[in-house]
């Protein structure tokens, strides 16, 4: 594997950290940062394989690293409070090292993080948003984009649907809408866009605009406009 990143803000905890992966020689190079200043600058400069993300860091948390991120990197989490919040993420991050780390345990993380990448088959030049790093109080989750089925605007943010969540993120849904696979998503109207994969029926109503039904059975209309070119795309 090429880097990693170590971010956390205890000098002593991340020398002990950085000199187990040297030992471990899992990395052509491994970068530091103290705290979410630096872990961002390097986070655009190198794009980390992976990042080991202390949560608790001075100025902000590693939570809110992640949500500034456009590209969400593989997660290692370093914490020394698992009561915290690990037991009510989704468990899509490649692993919790629960502080003092272990170099055993670390050797682990790390096998997994190799299992992963040994079977994925993404395509690394794909420019689109891939996953994204959500929060709702204490409940955080890495979502694919595939599984959202509708994202909704509410202002400056947008509402994401996925099973049965409905979380907002830090998004606007015209940002969303230049960086997502237009192969994928589809805005309908104004407020939403939806993921086509997740159409089930679609409706001509008297109007001339289109009713669409997802396979979760939520109804969702498309503008006149749209309705349109969702014709179009479908040979209707």
């Amino acid at each position: 594997m090429k880097n990693c990143l170590v971010v956390e803000d205890s000098r002593l905890a991340r020398k002990e950290l950085v000199q187990m992966l040297e030992e471990i020689n899992a990395f052509d190079s491994i970068y530091e940062a103290a705290d979410g200043a630096k872990a961002k600058e390097w986070l655009i400069k190198v794009q980390p394989e992976v990042v080991f993300l202390d949560i608790h860091l001075p100025g902000m948390t590693g939570f809110d690293i992640l949500e500034s991120l456009n590209q969400i990197p593989k997660v290692i989490f370093t914490t020394a409070y698992d009561e915290y919040a690990i037991k009510s993420f989704d468990y899509n991050a490649i692993d919790y090292l629960l502080k003092p780390i272990k170099k055993e345990r670390l050797e682990k993380a790390i096998a997994k993080l190799s299992l992963q990448q040994a079977s994925s088959k993404t395509n690394r030049s794909e420019p689109h948003i891939q996953q994204v790093f959500v929060r709702d109080g204490e409940k955080c989750w890495f979502v694919k984009m595939n599984d959202i089925r509708i994202i909704e605007s509410v202002g400056n943010y947008s509402r994401i649907y996925f099973d049965h969540n409905k979380p907002l993120i830090q998004r606007s849904l015209n940002y969303l809408e230049g960086v997502l696979d237009e192969n994928t998503f589809f805005r309908i109207n104004r407020q939403q866009i939806i993921n086509l994969n997740y159409i089930e029926k679609l409706n001509t109503w008297f109007t001339g605009k289109l009713k669409i039904t997802l396979k979760t059975g939520e109804e969702l209309e498309a503008s006149r406009r749209r309705s349109n070119e969702i014709k179009n795309m479908f040979s209707l």
